[in-house]
């Protein structure tokens, strides 16, 4: 069997799957690529890769799909690395900057917007360096490392997890591990044991990124506190929910 090609996200949230699929013999079964979401999601889109760690927006345009794994990119509360940002509250609003970089959190702002805060903002796509752009009443969604560092730049910010949360009762799943063709099943027994591994050697994982020096935050507390990784049952309602939603808003 050649190699499978597994796309995951490079941000710091995904660091324990990293660490398990490169630390085990597992890694020998693959070819591992580390992309922002938005490329994971479009390389399983145009088949390039086998599986990949994608943000959940993109389930609708695969052609054929498989959730593969029992963790994902999930909150229960706040996540802290998906957020809006602005200067003035929320009713001031005139338009919102979309982080090109994930798909799903930007549908997911779109649905909080209709749903539960009753605005309607101007949507603006964006391209790279986006984030000095915020002023007056110009806000933006920023997700994942760039998003550390920014707790009291701004006099607003709104996690969209917790958004989410204060309208539905249910955890977001941000990401998922997906595959867009079937697998043999040992394969994907021994995958999900390697991203075990990762996930249960997290406080191991936050020691050595610590001494990167490179995020400003509490790695450990996010990483245990922030990020929930298990797909259970309330985050499938809440994914199951938020894909309806999707269907409204496309």
């Amino acid at each position: 069997m050649s190699k499978i090609k597994i796309s995951v996200v490079s941000y710091l949230n995904s660091k324990p799957f990293i660490y398990g699929l490169e630390n085990t013999d597992f890694k020998n079964k693959i070819e591992l690529h580390q992309d922002i979401p938005s490329v994971c999601a479009q390389k399983l889109i145009n088949e390039t890769v086998d599986i990949g760690l994608i943000p959940v927006a993109i389930l609708p345009l695969l052609n054929e799909y498989y959730i593969i794994s029992d963790y994902c990119i999930g909150a229960v509360g706040k996540v802290e690395s998906v957020c809006l940002y602005s200067n003035v509250p929320l009713s001031e609003i005139k338009t919102v900057l979309l982080d090109y970089q994930s798909r799903t959190s930007v549908t997911l702002v779109k649905v909080l917007a209709s749903e539960y805060w009753n605005i309607q903002p101007e949507w603006k796509n964006t391209d790279e360096n986006f984030e000095n752009n915020i002023k007056d009443t110009t806000a933006a969604v920023i997700i994942g490392d760039r998003t550390f560092g920014l707790e009291n730049k701004y006099p607003y910010k709104y996690d969209l997890a917790e958004e989410w949360q204060k309208l539905t009762g249910l955890p977001f799943v941000f990401a998922c591990w997906v595959a867009n063709k079937k697998l043999p099943t040992e394969f994907i027994e021994q995958f999900n044991k390697a991203l075990t591994i990762g996930i249960n050697n997290i406080e191991q994982v936050a020691e050595s990124i610590k001494k990167e020096k490179m995020y400003p935050i509490d790695i450990k507390n996010y990483l245990q506190n922030n990020i929930s990784y298990p797909l259970d049952k309330s985050k499938k309602e809440g994914l199951s929910l938020f894909l309806e939603h999707l269907k409204k808003l496309y």
